[in-house]
């Protein structure tokens, strides 16, 4: 695969997914004793805002930096804008820390986290990023078969798919993952980040989960009207097993992006099937 998230780190959708999910696990560990956090498609770890992938896209510009600079960010933005903090020793620097470093820094004693990665370039640095935890590891892994395998093994399972969707085949196989998770473990929780370029392909997604769950969380942002297929014109987050508080969390992150960041017409959802 040719995808390289390093283009897109700190974007508003990383935004969105990353405050959406510390909200989710932070819930998640207010009713489970121990998680066994499993995260599909992991990367890098973490990202250089300042290193030529990111400089060449300029996304991070509009997104986490245009956050930091802000004095109006909701409290949902809070651990985020910590854990960047974090990454930068304290100091306004320009590490961005991926989702791996977020829920590998926020675990309990008692949670697991595995983040698999295909590629070979990606694990050695997701390895050296999940090096001072001793309670996460990196996988050269197909994420989609690890996460069946690994569920209800060990913790309540919270599965994290967030694939490149450069296959054609991702939004079924996230059906059929999904599937197979919940006949593994029927108490898992699952949060799953997507592109919204088009509202057909983002319906037939739904619909698809709706014959596996009734029980959907769906967080929708879009930037601006769905008028252009080949641009990502938002994102969302659609989650199994959310606690009812995420629902709060989700809204106040999507608003102000949206708000903040997007053009007219953009807009935020939040809802439950």
């Amino acid at each position: 695969m040719n995808y390289r998230h390093a283009f897109h780190a700190g974007n508003f959708a990383d935004l969105h997914k990353h405050a959406i999910l510390l909200a989710m696990l932070s819930a998640l560990q207010g009713e489970s004793e121990a998680l066994s956090v499993i995260d599909t498609h992991a990367g890098a770890g973490g990202y250089d805002l300042a290193g030529e992938m990111a400089r060449r896209s300029g996304e991070a510009q509009a997104g986490i930096f245009r956050l930091k600079a802000a004095s109006d960010a909701p409290p949902v933005f809070g651990p985020l804008l910590k854990a960047v903090a974090r990454r930068n020793g304290g100091r306004d620097g320009d590490l961005y820390p991926g989702s791996p470093l977020l829920m590998a820094r926020a675990l309990r004693k008692a949670d697991r986290y595995a983040g698999c990665e295909l590629r070979p370039d990606d694990v050695a640095l997701l390895r050296e990023s999940l090096a001072p935890y001793a309670n996460a590891q990196a996988l050269e892994a197909d994420g989609f078969t690890a996460a069946v395998n690994q569920a209800g093994k060990g913790g309540r399972a919270f599965v994290v798919i967030d694939p490149p969707f450069e296959r054609p085949d991702d939004y079924d196989r996230i059906v059929a993952t999904t599937r197979a998770v919940l006949a593994r473990s029927k108490d898992a929780a699952l949060a799953i980040w997507l592109p919204v370029k088009d509202l057909e392909t983002f319906d037939a997604f739904l619909r698809g989960m709706e014959t596996v769950t009734n029980d959907l969380l769906v967080a929708e942002l879009r930037l601006r009207p769905l008028t252009d297929p080949m641009k990502m014109n938002g994102c969302a987050m659609v989650m199994i097993g959310a606690p009812a508080s995420v629902d709060g969390a989700a809204s106040a992150a999507g608003d102000w992006i949206a708000a903040r960041l997007g053009e007219t017409g953009g807009r935020s959802r939040v809802w439950r099937t």
